[in-house]
């Protein structure tokens, strides 16, 4: 108990950034795949192709790939171009994961708005909606119920993700384990982070589940 005791605190340090790594990764990929979906669904190839290169990058490669990538490549373009462009460690995670998630959200967000019925469209339309008002008041609502489950097996994914972090030295939760791993000579850390792990898991999963039943309405 005594060794739980010293341990817990220690974690905590990593699972803060952890959680920022999580809280900023929503942040952005969010939005940034629901920009990507109506992009992807574009009438034009010069948009709609470009936009689904991408996504088939960011969903064919590892994410740990994609971390390396931006920060070693930020800092070779910024030494050879001469401009200031280089990431530090965990601006270069932000962006590596928020590109990667954001390309998963998309994809999940242009399957639940095509999921919607061209009619509803119509019927907004002889109602006099504008596009804009027809979407975030009649399509949205219904796409975020539709996407849920999907969105919220992404974000569970997300959180132990995180761990990729690492391959940059950021210190987040589960390299500071392997670090008290070494210093208490035993592989107890690592238990005791996984369960830092299922426990943040564990809440997203209940938060989902009362979202899901408070949009029952939608049905």
């Amino acid at each position: 108990m005594s060794d739980l005791a010293s341990l817990v605190p220690i974690l905590l340090g990593g699972f803060k950034t952890t959680l920022a790594i999580f809280g900023l990764t929503l942040l952005f990929s969010i939005p940034l795949g629901l920009l990507v979906a109506v992009l992807k669904m574009s009438r034009f190839r010069i948009v709609r192709y470009p936009v689904s290169f991408y996504i088939s990058v960011m969903r064919g490669t590892p994410l740990l790939l994609q971390i390396v990538a931006i920060y070693f490549g930020s800092y070779y373009l910024g030494e050879y171009s001469g401009l200031d462009i280089s990431f530090d460690r965990f601006p270069a995670v932000i962006a590596a994961f928020s590109v990667n998630y954001a390309a998963y959200f998309a994809e999940i967000f242009r399957g639940g708005i095509q999921s919607i019925s061209k009619g509803q469209y119509e019927a907004a339309y002889m109602l006099g909606l504008t596009k804009p008002q027809t979407f975030f008041r009649i399509i949205l609502p219904q796409v975020v119920k539709r996407v849920l489950p999907a969105s919220a097996n992404e974000v569970i994914t997300l959180v132990k993700d995180t761990s990729l972090a690492q391959v940059i030295a950021v210190t987040e939760l589960f390299a500071l384990a392997k670090k008290q791993q070494a210093a208490y000579a035993s592989i107890y850390p690592l238990f005791v982070a996984g369960v830092f792990y299922y426990v943040a898991n564990l809440l997203l999963s209940l938060l989902f589940a009362y979202a899901e039943r408070k949009l029952n309405y939608y049905k």
